[in-house]
């Protein structure tokens, strides 16, 4: 088990989410070469998120550059800021796997096994038994209310529409879905190659 104070397990994607439109417009930014406090400084200043109040717009932003850091590869962060949307969602899925095991582990451990086992069918039970894998291995996840995975297990599903594995949040099926290039090759260049399953990537 692990310790409650070390789990590696974070509740606060609930707040967070998977942010496209806000992980765009940072990235751009981004994209110019200017650094994030002056990136976060113009996200608040011309309120880019559109939120109604400072301290969010700056929370989000500070998210977001943190996400976008994260993945380590500037090419990337060019990539979510011009490519069409579906390239810079599945990017964008990627950096929210790098900071988020919780994510990680259920593309990981439930939809790249789905497609490695060739069963597409995918219901409310599939998040459900995730959580309840989880609340046995890590104390931390254990103490999470029942609400909290409730709402946890709400962002998964809708990450999963806003990435296209899912036609909608009461589908049952999953789409097949492809890498894109540019997403493969960084990842095969990097140390999180062992990420390629939860892109339907197997060779």
């Amino acid at each position: 088990m692990t310790g409650s104070m070390e789990s590696c397990y974070k509740a606060s994607i609930t707040r967070e989410q998977f942010l496209f439109y806000e992980m765009k417009t940072t990235a751009k930014l981004l994209a110019e070469g200017i650094d994030d406090e002056e990136a976060i400084n113009r996200i608040v200043y011309e309120n880019l998120f559109q939120y109604p109040t400072e301290r969010e717009i700056k929370r989000m932003a500070k998210v977001c550059c943190r996400r976008l850091r994260g993945m380590n590869d500037m090419d990337l962060i060019a990539a979510i800021a011009t490519k069409p949307q579906d390239v810079s969602r599945q990017i964008c899925l990627y950096a929210m796997m790098k900071e988020h095991k919780l994510i990680s582990d259920f593309m990981l451990t439930v939809i790249a096994e789905k497609y490695r086992t060739q069963n597409m069918a995918f219901s409310k039970i599939d998040v459900n038994s995730f959580f309840s894998r989880l609340q046995e291995q890590d104390d931390a996840v254990a103490s999470w209310s029942d609400q909290t995975i409730q709402r946890l297990g709400f962002v998964i599903v809708k990450l999963l529409v806003d990435n296209e594995y899912l036609d909608s949040t009461k589908s049952k099926q999953l789409n097949p879905v492809l890498i894109c290039s540019i997403l493969e090759n960084a990842l095969r260049a990097s140390e999180d190659a062992y990420m390629l399953p939860a892109f339907n990537c197997f060779s």
